[in-house]
């Protein structure tokens, strides 16, 4: 039985957290599983609230070894989130890399050698063992490193336009939208027809998404927004919204905006608005600020929030395996991730390196790999 170094994260009920690298044993694979060697695992904005919690990390240290990182959890922070107190936790939801093992089922064997992307939640490690519905199976061509992000972004930008067809709608907002999300959600879109309004933050931004071929490109920036907002929300008919980022008023901008548009021909007394269903569904936070709501989009609206496993699970099993298929097919062109640097598990721990890719800035991707070193 092999040992393999993996991340664990905890946070103390008397408020600290530790971040560190443990030895773990390879269990023998059973009959439907694998053992995969990990080679990438990016981290991702839905990685680091498991992995930091709420915690300090300007003030954070690391032992000599590099083998503990170390950071205060304000004491008022802990009721929040009370059910992980004391608890060793695995951390990285994908990753990618070789199947080294396998049990004795023919579909286990077929994988030896092969590259596979993996979802668990526990791919910062060195190996990790796993059945075989968590992989991903990738052409013999494709790296490691370019199925190192083969289910977080690629199967959410998919599974969005699926909400977008189930609910009746024919075009879609996304905000935060030059995230890498943001442009293979572009890509997609662009492949299928389907016209998708994005909101940025800046010109750079709005840039990104110019040199995609995005048609539909509004900065929140601009004293322009409002008005460039109605006028793509005009054009597109889009009655469904994405939000990654929660806080403050876009929502309810984007919902007022969205009754404008479906009102405006309205003749007559209108109390309750437009009979157009819109929608937003929030998925993200980076505004952890309240979610500000100002009532002006008549009663026909809802606000939600949306995950992607739980959106995937209202699909059929062979429609998933459609999609599978078809981010395997295009991990390099219409899902391919571009990395700003490549860490070891060590180097993930360093504060400097934490506080930069925390950040969690557009065009800025960490990699991980357990590997290195």
């Amino acid at each position: 039985m092999k040992i393999s170094q993996q991340l664990f994260t905890e946070i103390t009920s008397s408020g600290t957290l530790e971040v560190s690298i443990r030895e773990v044993k390879i269990p023998e694979p059973k009959a439907h599983e694998v053992i995969v060697k990990i080679e990438a695992a990016p981290i991702n904005p839905s990685d680091m609230w498991p992995m930091f919690g709420p915690a300090n990390l300007e003030e954070a240290s690391v032992n000599p070894e590099k083998t503990r990182m170390t950071a205060p959890v304000h004491k008022t922070m802990l009721p929040r989130i009370k059910s992980r107190l004391d608890q060793v936790l695995p951390i990285g939801n994908e990753g990618a890399g070789k199947v080294v093992a396998a049990g004795d089922s023919p579909e286990a064997q077929a994988l030896l050698g092969k590259t596979v992307g993996v979802l668990t939640g526990s791919m910062y490690s060195e190996y990790c063992c796993v059945p075989l519905q968590a992989c991903m199976v990738h052409k013999e061509t494709t790296t490691p490193r370019e199925a190192a992000s083969s289910f977080v972004n690629p199967l959410t930008a998919l599974a969005m336009i699926e909400t977008m067809g189930a609910e009746g709608h024919s075009a879609l907002v996304h905000t935060a939208a030059a995230s890498a999300l943001g442009q293979m959600l572009n890509k997609v879109c662009i492949q299928e027809n389907i016209a998708i309004v994005n909101i940025v933050r800046n010109q750079e931004q709005a840039n990104i998404l110019s040199k995609l071929g995005a048609n539909y490109i509004c900065d929140s920036s601009k004293e322009s927004f409002k008005a460039d907002l109605y006028q793509a929300i005009k054009e597109t008919g889009a009655t469904l919204a994405f939000d990654a980022i929660g806080g403050g008023n876009l929502v309810s901008d984007i919902l007022s905006t969205m009754e404008r548009v479906g009102s405006e021909d309205t003749l007559g007394f209108n109390t309750y608005g437009s009979e157009t269903s819109k929608q937003v569904y929030i998925y993200g936070g980076l505004d952890f600020s309240p979610t500000v709501l100002n009532r002006a989009y008549g009663m026909t609206w809802g606000i939600g929030g949306w995950l992607l496993m739980r959106s995937l699970g209202k699909l059929t099993p062979e429609r998933v395996a459609e999609l599978y298929k078809k981010v395997a097919n295009e991990i390099t062109t219409t899902f391919a991730s571009n990395f700003t640097q490549e860490l070891s598990l060590k180097e993930a721990l360093t504060p400097e390196t934490i506080i930069k890719y925390n950040a969690k800035k557009t065009g800025e991707k960490y990699l991980i790999n357990p590997s290195k070193n």
